[in-house]
């Protein structure tokens, strides 16, 4: 394999029974640059892939530097419809169209540009390379197709309106569907409905009132998102909590997670999520290994029953890759100990934990200038011993711990409620150096009191994606062991609080790998399904 860039999810849809994932990819380095190009994988399962051949390539003046984000649409008549930026010969960022040549072909193979591109450009007062990445289109009850595009002026991050009857003439509307100030350039946003009372997805022009108006935009390295409401006719979004630029802004990951995506999967009624998870290593060490970047396992969002925030579960059929399982159950862990989970690949592994806290009320007490997860996980990490944690798994550890990424937990109690932190500790995931093993955490809106602490952690070599309180609080991170690779990995279940806890009940699944086949071999691909 040539060496390769891997980056932003592009335009993920389902389409006449096949999934389909377009990403961004640089055909001639391991590492970002010129004459990105349009990958396409597709799939019926979301797990086991084929991959095309590009679908999109620099070879036009409006694209001629770079086929960049966009997003997928599909139109009346089961018509998808590409929209996507194009960096142009004076690195101008322009909106074009792209329509699939063959609309009876589910594998979607070719596609072609629209002969007008571009559709749209920067507006005055917007700077060239300031417009981006255009959403997914939702249709008013006014017949008009609506789309963003991610922009900034003057470190005021925006997502500029667009509208449009027929796909192909758009106007810009006159004020920014949102914007905020400090947020710098939104890139890869993303505009969609989740349902109030149903973790079930709705298709993205559903607006009535049992849903509410999720706003995602990709800045400062990160992926963050509001709740809102969102005023048709008005063009208006109001958040139920604005973006504050501290640690405690709604995130998807609190770990590496960037660029993300959405898509309604009408067949199984579900909003799946995709995002871009980069390296920690050095650019040296991803051109020596040929490739960087990776996609997360794509997770199934949907609004909390607290409607204050999302939901994100891997989806459902992660679970065909389960292999040989291991249980533990009612297991008293006392303060100090590590217990390993056995006979599984290590390397490779999805396992489950929920905990139980006998001695809640013994937590000690949150000071009141502990705002910063971040901080207090980096300050405290998983060697720090308190009362009530660090309890949680050692991840691709070696026997005798000294390569380790610790994913835990710390209960802390307060003047009438209790806090918990997750933590994703990095600092000793490699004897590696070159490496960044920055320290992730999160608060997860959980109440101890009624509710155990759940943890699960999908392990895959070099990336560790964990989900706590059943998917409140993710944290996705990148790591590479010297020594805790393939079967020199070990998993281990861990309390370094002084308190004891109990593994309510834990499961945990060796995985199988995931199939890639090349286009030639899709139709013998196509015949095992």
């Amino acid at each position: 394999m040539d060496a390769s860039d891997h980056a932003d999810p592009n335009g993920p849809m389902l389409y006449k029974g096949l999934y389909h994932l377009f990403y961004q990819y640089n055909p001639n380095s391991a590492l970002f640059g010129d004459g990105m190009v349009w990958a396409h994988s597709v799939s019926y399962d979301l797990i086991n892939w084929v991959h095309l051949n590009h679908a999109l390539h620099p070879t036009e003046p409006f694209d001629i530097k770079s086929c960049w984000s966009g997003s997928v649409t599909i139109l009346p008549g089961n018509k998808p419809v590409i929209l996507y930026t194009g960096i142009d010969a004076n690195n101008t960022q322009v909106q074009n169209l792209a329509m699939p040549k063959n609309l009876s072909d589910p594998l979607l193979k070719e596609w072609i540009k629209f002969s007008q591109n571009p559709v749209i450009t920067p507006p005055i007062g917007i700077e060239g390379d300031h417009f981006r990445d255009p959403t997914t289109a939702w249709l008013g009850a006014d017949g008009k197709w609506n789309v963003i595009i991610g922009s900034s002026i003057n470190d005021q991050g925006m997502a500029i309106l667009y509208q449009s009857d027929d796909f192909v003439n758009w106007s810009r509307y006159q004020d920014p569907l949102y914007s905020k100030e400090k947020t710098g350039m939104w890139e890869c946003p993303d505009f969609f409905p989740v349902s109030v009372n149903s973790t079930n997805g709705v298709d993205t022009s559903v607006i009535n009132p049992g849903v509410k108006h999720v706003m995602k935009a990709s800045f400062n390295s990160h992926d963050y998102y509001m709740i809102g409401t969102y005023v048709p006719g008005m063009e208006k979004y109001i958040p139920d909590t604005d973006f504050t630029g501290s640690n405690t802004d709604l995130r998807y990951d609190y770990g590496k997670f960037y660029a993300s995506k959405t898509f309604f999967d009408s067949v199984k009624d579900r909003r799946i999520l995709w995002g871009w998870i980069n390296e920690s290593d050095s650019a040296e060490d991803d051109i020596n290994k040929g490739w960087s970047g990776l996609q997360s396992i794509p997770r199934q969002v949907w609004l909390d029953r607290s409607g204050s925030q999302l939901v994100l579960w891997p989806v459902e059929e992660i679970n065909k890759l389960h292999d040989k399982q291991v249980s533990i159950q009612h297991k008293k862990l006392d303060g100090g100990s590590v217990l390993e989970i056995p006979d599984i690949t290590a390397s490779q592994a999805d396992v489950e934990v929920l905990f139980e806290l006998p001695e809640l009320e013994e937590a000690e007490l949150l000071n009141s200038t502990w705002v910063d997860p971040q901080k207090m996980c980096t300050d405290a990490n998983a060697a720090v011993r308190g009362r009530l944690g660090p309890f949680g798994l050692l991840a691709l550890a070696t026997e005798d711990l000294t390569e380790q990424t610790a994913i835990f937990f710390r209960i802390f109690r307060g003047h009438n409620a209790y806090t918990v932190l997750m933590c994703s500790d990095q600092s000793r995931s490699s004897l590696k150096e070159k490496v960044d093993k920055t320290t992730y955490g999160a608060f997860v809106n959980i109440d101890p009191q009624h509710e155990k602490i759940s943890l699960r952690s999908l392990i895959d070599h070099s990336i560790i994606e964990s989900f706590g309180g059943e998917g409140r609080t993710c944290i996705s991170s990148r790591v590479y062991p010297q020594l805790a690779v393939h079967k020199e990995a070990h998993l281990y279940v861990f309390n370094n609080g002084t308190q004891s806890i109990t593994i309510s009940k834990l499961n945990a699944w060796g995985m199988s790998k995931a199939q890639f086949i090349y286009e030639e071999n899709c139709f013998s691909y196509k015949a095992s399904q």
